[in-house]
């Protein structure tokens, strides 16, 4: 438990650290975080000191590190991880060597070992460490969550989760104007792919609409640029679950990679024994049908990063994690969608071996 502390303007706040100044921190954290009630922006840190200086004009930050030391000593309450996934681990042994409870960025780890790593160091250390699925808190999502849970559609026997896209595309600029590899797409392949990047966020909704753990799955992959990357770009994944309902995930970082007008389709099927739950987002619909009707509801988008931060606030302040996706929600995430495009991988070679 924290209590909350007095800090600009006479307000009570905690004061949160922020690890890795990229895209994400920049379009999704810091702007939810300098705008909630009940936390403060105290501190950044990143090794590259432009982004870092960017980063701390940009949202009016009172410290900036690029000494992970420094940082953890600024007298921050709580550090939040927005560094590419490959430094998540090295952050959080950081975090925890300074007693701060954490939430961390998706993907949790890297793979399976590196989670049950980051796990145990928090509970050496007695602090908290969450996830940061920002998807379970949007208003859509926890429509969904009421609706399943209250048999609305009856038994829920299906799910079918679409997100393809082509990550901003195949090609970008640099500083010359000169076409290159788009490097964020570029860097989210090389660590693992759609299905580990962004999948991890439906493969947890899966899990957490419908209250049933994963017992089974299956991965398959495309290979659409066949010559850049280990991973596949567009990617399948089928769960069962143990009450037998069963998702269908499908992830894509190519679809339209090099189209002049590209489209992109999210999507989210949950079928049941008494009706249907659809999602559209490019379409703007979010409906359910059953014997009753059809039932409309209030559309909005898929994220929700200011709702995840009041939920992290009062875990911060109460001890209870309440509503925060737990270390274990990222482990299971994390480790079915790395094993599942391992297997994609797998079928590849072995498809070429022969």
């Amino acid at each position: 438990m924290m209590e909350l502390i007095d800090t600009r303007g006479g307000s009570k706040m905690l004061k949160i650290g922020l690890m890795g100044c990229g895209k994400v921190a920049g379009y999704g954290h810091l702007p939810a975080i300098a705008k909630s009630a009940k936390l403060d922006v105290f501190a950044i840190y990143d090794p590259d000191e432009g982004r870092l200086c960017d980063m701390q004009r940009k949202f009016d930050v009172p410290f900036a590190y690029t000494d992970v030391d420094r940082f953890m000593q600024s007298g921050i309450d709580a550090v939040v991880i927005t560094s590419p996934a490959p430094f998540h681990l090295q952050n959080v042994v950081d975090a925890a060597r300074y007693g701060k409870p954490v939430l961390c960025e998706k993907p949790l780890a890297m793979d399976e070992a590196e989670a049950k790593e980051m796990i145990r160091l928090a509970d050496e250390a007695g602090v908290a460490l969450y996830t940061a699925f920002d998807y379970r808190f949007s208003p859509v999502s926890l429509q969904i969550k009421q609706l399943v849970q209250s048999g609305e559609i009856g038994e829920v026997r299906l799910l079918r989760l679409v997100y393809i896209w082509n990550l901003h595309g195949k090609y970008g600029t640099d500083e010359l104007g000169r076409q290159i590899l788009n490097q964020r797409r570029e860097g989210r392949m090389e660590e693992g792919g759609p299905l580990v990047d962004c999948g991890v966020h439906q493969i947890d909704l899966a899990r957490w609409w419908l209250g049933s753990e994963v017992t089974r799955y299956e991965g398959d992959g495309v290979w659409i640029d066949d010559s850049l990357y280990e991973a596949p770009d567009h990617m399948y994944v089928r769960l069962d679950h143990a009450s037998g309902a069963k998702t269908m995930v499908e992830m894509s970082f190519s679809y339209g990679h090099t189209a002049k007008e590209p489209l992109a389709h999210f999507t989210y099927d949950l079928i049941g024994t008494e009706g249907i739950i659809r999602y559209d987002r490019r379409e703007q619909v979010f409906e359910m049908r059953n014997s009753k009707g059809t039932t409309r509801f209030p559309f909005a988008g898929e994220k929700n990063f200011a709702g995840m931060y009041d939920a992290f606030a009062d875990a911060l302040q109460t001890g209870d994690p309440g509503m925060m996706p737990t270390a274990r929600d990222g482990l299971m995430a994390t480790w079915i969608a790395r094993t599942a495009t391992d297997e994609a991988i797998g079928k590849k070679r072995g498809e070429t071996s022969e």
